[in-house]
């Protein structure tokens, strides 16, 4: 395996301006040499690591996106590549064989389950037999007045794909589903009225049953991540992060959302497929997921079953401060 020094594999992490990048970068400092990649020149996390093993990429989407992330993960000798941005994750999977062709492992789940994840309504309908799902119908003309009526009043729409609650709304009732386009890209879904909570869940390489789930209270959210909550021990959560888990195949750490019905009982509400912004809380109640799953993917062996403490977090801004030396992606030094 290539790294900086041959005692500390190299962990290259994207997305080095988002909350989970930064957990990672400090959470496997002190075990791995660790590099940084963004699209933006100002992303916190590129000046957490030395100026030579910072990386600027273009988006996910972007076609040169794999080449280019190829081109860096050689250039700072990784061993390992991890992505933590939705539209770079299918691209990083599908090239896992070229990575491998050079001696570099990826950090990422199968196609197969990211194609799962990525689209709620197949998600929901993969999941319905392991766990409760909200009642949904894709709203697409071969929905019926029936099916929409058995949703309830109020109801929710969302869009089939994408991230971060954009296009989610409350309708007050059915009649409002008529002003969306009925072409199969929107799923509306019986409201779920209760507790929000996110469940991060560590698997193994090969599959299998987990090694951990730790359900966590989403109390206060700013700008869509929370910076406020706590980790529950609440066995009916724990499981069904767990049955989740198993039923889309994870094989590193992902997140299930899950919301209370009416009835008190929690419901699947989608799965983010990658390290959330929030993991800082669930290594602080006793399960370091960022060391364990990269140790695992590095060939160490994972332990049959992990238990959590109940802990709670109120989270801050902090200031990453760098001598103007070491700023060499600042707009005036790209200009000069």
């Amino acid at each position: 395996m290539t790294g900086g020094g041959a005692e500390r594999p190299v962990v290259l992490v994207t997305g080095a301006g988002g909350a989970a990048a930064v957990t990672l970068l400090e959470a496997l400092a002190e075990d791995y040499t660790v590099a940084a990649a963004d699209l933006d020149p100002l992303a916190v996390g590129l000046y957490l690591v030395p100026e030579e093993r910072r990386g600027l990429l273009p988006r996910g989407e972007d076609e040169s996106f794999v080449d280019e992330l190829l081109d860096l993960a050689r250039r700072v000798g990784a061993g390992l590549v991890i992505p933590t941005v939705d539209v770079e994750l299918l691209a990083v999977a599908a090239a896992r064989g070229r990575f491998a062709d050079h001696g570099i492992e990826v950090l990422v789940e199968r196609t197969e389950t990211l194609m799962t994840c990525l689209d709620k309504h197949v998600l929901m309908q993969h999941c319905a037999d392991h766990v409760r799902v909200p009642r949904t119908v894709l709203w697409g003309e071969q929905a019926t007045a029936e099916q929409v009526r058995d949703l309830g009043e109020p109801l929710i729409v969302k869009p089939r794909r994408g991230a971060g609650g954009r296009g989610f709304e409350v309708l007050p009732d059915a009649q409002a589903l008529r002003r969306l386009p009925r072409d199969g890209t929107v799923i509306a879904q019986e409201l779920l009225p209760g507790e929000e909570f996110s469940i991060d869940v560590l698997g193994r390489p090969e599959g299998g049953e987990p090694v951990a789930a730790v359900p966590r209270r989403r109390d206060k959210v700013d700008s869509g991540i929370a910076v406020a909550g706590r980790t529950v021990a609440d066995p009916e959560l724990v499981e069904i992060g767990r049955a989740v888990a198993r039923a889309i195949g994870v094989v590193g750490v992902v997140n299930v959302q899950v919301r209370r019905a009416v009835d008190g009982t929690p419901a699947l509400l989608e799965v983010n497929p990658r390290f959330p912004g929030t993991m800082s809380l669930t290594r602080a109640a006793g399960v370091d997921m960022p060391r364990l799953a990269v140790g695992a993917v590095l060939g160490r062996t994972l332990p049959e079953r992990l238990d959590f403490t109940e802990v709670a977090v109120v989270r801050h801004w902090a200031d990453v401060v760098v001598p103007v030396a070491d700023y060499p992606f600042a707009p005036e030094a790209r200009t000069s």
